[in-house]
């Protein structure tokens, strides 16, 4: 029987090479996930390809997206920093075709990899070895990783450089390794974070939010906000992208993040001020 890299078509994570799908998806069995209402569900990326295709559209000048058509699994796009030492692709998609790896070619193809936390592993080795990348991944989060390659630098400490004056800054909250990327000369030089959903951007752009788990609400702990807060405080940055096309904090992001880490510990506290179990 043949091997296959089969994919949960619930968080979109492929798997190693095998001749039936996994028993179990350890990142949807994990609190932050889920499995959804119809039980544990898995596809292939060739069974993808046929019914799926990428969008890629100029984001701002210097950063393109890379999302599927239909949304699938989670339906985070990807981000391009294009930049003239050699692209970086944040975060990952799970499909990955010709069309698209002809597309990013052009654009200048993908010289590293870097991925904000497990949810957006996704199929992480196939795009590495379509553009010949490697992976950087935070160390604190290896055992999540469901298909080992050689490709996989798993980086220590709380930032990582990058080419490009690139800075992959350790936050932790929603995962130990929990990672954003500093692009400084992004919006017009004022700078950007590319955040996946470590900090997350909410409906009241004046505002972000922290979260252990987005779809199943468990909040992170004020300490825990505290230390997001603090190890992306040294950055200049105006602008925080999220993992989706539509969430965006365009303007004033540094302070957005500030105000809201006071407004989100003042609410877990304010229980204990008023001692209410």
């Amino acid at each position: 029987m043949d091997r296959v890299s089969y994919i949960c078509s619930t968080c979109g994570t492929q798997y190693s090479e095998s001749a039936q799908p996994p028993a179990h998806c350890l990142i949807c069995e994990d609190e932050r996930q889920y499995i959804g209402l119809k039980g544990q569900q898995w596809t292939t990326l060739a069974a993808l390809q046929e019914d799926h295709h990428n969008v890629i559209r100029t984001v701002e000048p210097g950063l393109v997206g890379i999302g599927t058509s239909p949304s699938f699994a989670i339906g985070q796009r990807a981000l391009l920093v294009q930049m003239p030492g050699g692209n970086v692709l944040w975060d990952c998609i799970t499909l990955i075709d010709e069309m698209t790896i002809t597309t990013v070619k052009a654009l200048g193809g993908i010289s590293a990899i870097a991925i904000s936390h497990p949810h957006y592993y996704s199929s992480m080795v196939e795009w590495s070895r379509a553009f010949d990348a490697p992976i950087y991944l935070h160390a604190a989060d290896r055992e999540w990783v469901m298909r080992p390659d050689p490709a996989i630098i798993f980086w220590e400490g709380e930032t990582q450089t990058l080419p490009g004056n690139l800075t992959l800054i350790r936050c932790g909250g929603h995962f130990p390794g929990g990672t954003v990327l500093h692009w400084p000369e992004g919006a017009e030089g004022r700078g950007v974070l590319l955040s996946g959903d470590i900090i997350n951007v909410v409906q009241d752009r004046r505002y972000v939010s922290f979260m252990y788990s987005f779809p199943n609400l468990i909040p992170l702990s004020p300490a825990a906000v505290r230390r997001v807060v603090a190890a992306v405080e040294p950055f200049k940055y105006d602008r925080i992208y999220l993992a989706w096309w539509e969430k965006v904090t365009f303007s004033d992001a540094k302070n957005a993040v500030r105000r809201s880490a006071d407004r989100y510990i003042s609410a877990i506290e304010a229980e204990r001020r008023e001692g209410i179990s």
